[in-house]
């Protein structure tokens, strides 16, 4: 069943904060809290704010801490700015190191997966477990879905038609996400702006934006597949069955390399930002993962 939207971008913004790492800036969301802290990691074109209604659904049973990756959010990005995917994870390393996080439980959805798991097999010490959701995976990178979006980059496309496409949110909500979301309507403008307005608000981010998208590359994720086979972390995989980037193929592909992946839980009819809009769901999936032995 569909959930509304529960948490108002105002209501998530009281636990925000900035912190300075050896990456640069960084903005974050900190619900504060005992017991291990819960590390959530967005992907593309999105921000913190996927995970605002997780965090309500969530909220008194765990520390739970959000970051923008750079030019995402309310993260800036510097002119020379290492976009990959491993520069990604140490910026999230970096965080942690700013934050003084011990070990985590890491979620992690879409290219933020991507991260995670090159993350996870650069510091496996600092992971108490692993929650991966529709994300790239093996040579998936970028998905063909995507791929139109990252050859409108290469030609410098976004750069032209980028700001011109937050005069008119309904319509850009929809051709933005409308492919993410089961009911895309009922994602507030508000969100919608806040994610898209750093990355293509003036012609200046969307280059930098262009450049992002061009920097995440296969060989990259291709690179750490060995040691994902020696990733012992308790790990589980959640997967949105109706998302046309990344197929449920993809989940299997994960639980079968990781070693220390044991299940896949699906979710049926759920597409790519299914833990926006079935947040109630997917939180279930989460506490069942966390109080595994």
């Amino acid at each position: 069943m569909m959930e509304t939207f529960t948490l108002h971008k105002h209501q998530f913004d009281q636990y925000r904060g900035e912190i300075a790492t050896r990456s640069g800036p960084a903005s974050y969301v900190d619900t504060g809290g005992g017991g291990t802290p819960a590390l959530f990691l967005h992907g593309v074109g999105t921000s913190s704010y996927l995970w605002r209604n997780v965090f309500a659904e969530l909220a008194g049973d765990r520390r739970c801490i959000a970051i923008d990756l750079p030019l995402h959010g309310r993260t800036p990005a510097a002119d020379n700015q290492d976009f990959s995917l491993p520069a990604l994870a140490e910026f999230v390393a970096h965080c942690c190191d700013a934050l003084r996080l011990g070990r985590v439980d890491l979620v992690a959805n879409d290219t933020g997966g991507a991260v995670a798991q090159i993350y996870a097999v650069r510091h496996p010490e600092r992971l108490n477990s692993l929650t991966l959701t529709n994300c790239e995976a093996h040579d998936n990178v970028p998905p063909t879905a995507f791929l139109p979006t990252v050859l409108l980059a290469r030609a410098g496309m976004l750069a032209r038609s980028g700001p011109r496409l937050l005069r008119d949110l309904p319509r850009t909500r929809a051709l933005v996400y409308g492919v993410g979301y089961q009911d895309v309507d009922a994602l507030p403008e508000e969100i919608v702006r806040a994610n898209l307005t750093p990355l293509i608000g003036t012609h200046d981010s969307a280059r930098q934006f262009q450049r992002f998208l061009t920097s995440l590359r296969a060989p990259d994720l291709l690179a750490v597949e060995p040691e994902l086979a020696r990733l012992n972390v308790p790990t589980q995989i959640v997967w949105g069955t109706a998302d046309i980037f990344f197929r449920r193929k993809w989940a299997y592909w994960l639980r079968d390399t990781i070693s220390g992946a044991s299940r896949v839980v699906e979710i049926p009819g759920g597409k790519l930002f299914f833990p926006d809009e079935r947040a109630r769901e997917f939180a279930a999936t989460l506490r069942r993962h966390w109080a595994r032995p």
